[in-house]
This record gives C-alpha cells, structure tokens and sequence, in this order.
C-alpha cells in the first residue's frame, strides 16, 4: 500500500512533558519523517513547549492546564481545520510504541475501520522499548474489566483495552469528535460507546505499550473513585441521548 502522509496529523497531548517529549517525538521522526506531529502542550509548567518545538514538532499552547480530553479536541480542530484525511493520538510520556502508526493508520486507510484503538492485550510480542513492558496495577486492571466488559456488551463487540489513548481515526470521526458531545476529562470506555452509537465501526489492534515507572498515573491516589463515577455517568448520559 502506498503510504500518504500528506493527509495525516499525529497528535500528542503532552502536559509537563519536558523530560520525555523529545524522545517520543524523534522515535516518530525517525520512522516517518514526512509524518506532521502536533504537540498540543496543556498549559505545561516547564519546558514542554521548548523541547517539543526544537524537535521539529508543530506545537499549540493552551495557557493554562484545560485537561486531557481539551487538549485532544485542540487536536481534532486543528487537523479538521487543515484539511487532514485522517489522524493518529499517541501520549506524550513513551508508553506508546510508535512502531504501530503505520498498522492503526492501515485499518483506516484500507476502509477496515473508522477507529482503530491500539490493544495491549492482543498478543504482541517481544519487548525492545525504553521501558519495560506495561502492566496494570490490581486497581487498574478492574477498571479496564469492568469498562470493558460494559462496552463490550453496549456495542455488541469486544473491547479489551477500553483505556487505550492510543488511537487513529478518519476524518469523519475527528469532525465529530470536534463537538460538544466529547467529554472533557476521560474520553475512555464512554467514547467508545458513543463512537458505536453515531454509527461508527470500530475495531482494535494489537500493539506494544511500555510501562512509565517514573511518572505519577492520571488514575492513582483518589482519582480511581472520582474516575469510576464520571465514567458511569459519562456512559449513562449516553445512553440517554438519542
């Protein structure tokens, strides 16, 4: 298949990311140097915006820390207003392997799907990353179960890793993902959902995550408790829309 970058953003939503940013950026460089990526910095307090434009990154700024899920539409309206095909997520602190953009971008560019979202939990193999291979704490892995479980059943297809911000999508989805129907703070197994419910296909890949043992996770602390009741109401406000 002939490989069309022109038409392609790779977002990464990045928030004091000084430490990490450079490398993610440069292992995308190295393997698709034609490939636009996009930094949307969330209103970092350190160097992230310094470190991810002398990388080569285009980089938009929010001026104050606005979320995960703002820093993601940030994203999406600017590929839309661009004019871009198609667009790829991958998080800021290298636990995504950037080997698996070209299979996530395939399952778009070959009409096979309009999301693909990368899976841990599929069966990939071997490790050759900065960091060792992911693996979810007891707490998290509950989690991922039981969202994945409850979007598995919604949308009548198997989900194993609800979680995963690991993503690509065509250009329909971004446009909707553009509205004010996204939430804001965890766009997890509730966008999946929705994703189902406005008619998209959706289909997961196997790919290789790493586990970051430096960095502080969005889900530790009190945030489990606070995660689990927005997802529920994310979800239930879903199924309520028509």
């Amino acid at each position: 298949m002939k490989e069309s970058w022109e038409q392609v953003s790779l977002l990464i939503p990045a928030y004091n990311e000084e430490a990490r940013i450079t490398a993610v950026i440069q292992g995308i460089k190295e393997r698709y140097p034609s490939l636009e990526v996009l930094v949307v910095d969330d209103g970092s307090q350190d160097g992230t915006r310094r470190e991810a434009v002398r990388a080569g990154a285009r980089v938009i700024s929010h001026p104050y820390n606005l979320g995960y899920g703002v820093a993601l539409l940030t994203g999406y309206r600017y590929a839309l207003r661009e004019g871009r095909e198609a667009l790829v997520q991958i998080d800021a602190d290298g636990q995504h392997d950037p080997a698996y953009i070209r299979a996530l971008l395939e399952a778009i560019q070959k009409g096979e799907a309009d999301v693909a979202i990368g899976s841990r939990f599929l069966g990939v193999e071997g490790f050759d990353g900065q960091y060792p291979p992911y693996r979810a704490s007891r707490t998290r892995r509950v989690g991922m179960w039981l969202f994945g479980t409850i979007a598995s059943l919604l949308i009548k297809q198997k989900v194993t890793d609800p979680t995963s911000g690991y993503r690509a999508m065509n250009r329909k989805v971004f446009e909707w993902a553009s509205s004010d129907k996204f939430p804001w703070d965890y766009p997890d197994a509730d966008v999946i959902i929705m994703l189902h419910r406005a008619g998209f296909r959706i289909r997961e890949v196997p790919v290789q995550m790493y586990q970051n043992l430096d960095k502080k996770s969005m889900h530790s602390g009190w945030k489990p408790l606070y995660y689990v009741f927005k997802m529920f109401l994310s979800i239930f406000v879903t199924l309520m829309r028509k």
